[in-house]
């Protein structure tokens, strides 16, 4: 089974060394990133199945630049929030979950799994219904459709016009 890749991005370098630690240990590819602008650059860059976020880097607002930009990633990973100030908007910025920190081993790692796996079951649904979508469109699009033709209308013949 190949790694699950995962983006770290937070300006506190301890808590990005113990999390990737704790998530290497776990079977997973970690990168890192010290800033929101480095996190957005390996964004584009790499592709993730997992993008965790602090919310307060070089702004107030870093974390969430990080989550709009994995949010227009074309391969769509699962975003997370990891932040100290949890925010009840965390969702309307777009991420899948929060993680408030500090936060146990054990805990942290089955909140990652479950994301994973219900993020895994969205794409799959998204993927399905889309798949789903354009078979029902090459359907019809095999299948002769009536075509419709404006009403035809009569010529007056020359003789007729003289006497109007």
């Amino acid at each position: 089974m190949p790694k699950r890749r995962v983006l770290l991005v937070d300006d506190e370098v301890a808590v990005l060394l113990t999390m990737k630690a704790v998530l290497e240990i776990s079977g997973f590819d970690v990168d890192t990133a010290a800033s929101a602008h480095e996190g957005k650059s390996k964004i584009k860059l790499h592709e993730y199945q997992m993008v965790i976020t602090d919310m307060r880097m070089e702004s107030d607002a870093s974390g969430r630049d990080v989550i709009l930009a994995a949010r227009s990633a074309p391969y769509h990973p699962a975003v997370a929030l990891l932040t100290a100030y949890p925010e009840d908007d965390w969702a309307d910025m777009g991420a899948d979950k929060m993680l408030v920190k500090p936060m146990q081993t054990a805990v942290l790692l089955r909140q990652i799994e479950k994301l994973l796996e219900t993020h895994a079951a969205k794409l799959l649904r998204l993927s399905t219904a889309a798949a789903g979508t354009s078979s029902r469109a090459k359907k019809v699009v095999g299948k002769r459709l009536p075509v419709t033709r404006p009403p035809v209308r009569k010529k007056v013949s020359a003789k007729k016009k003289k006497k109007r």
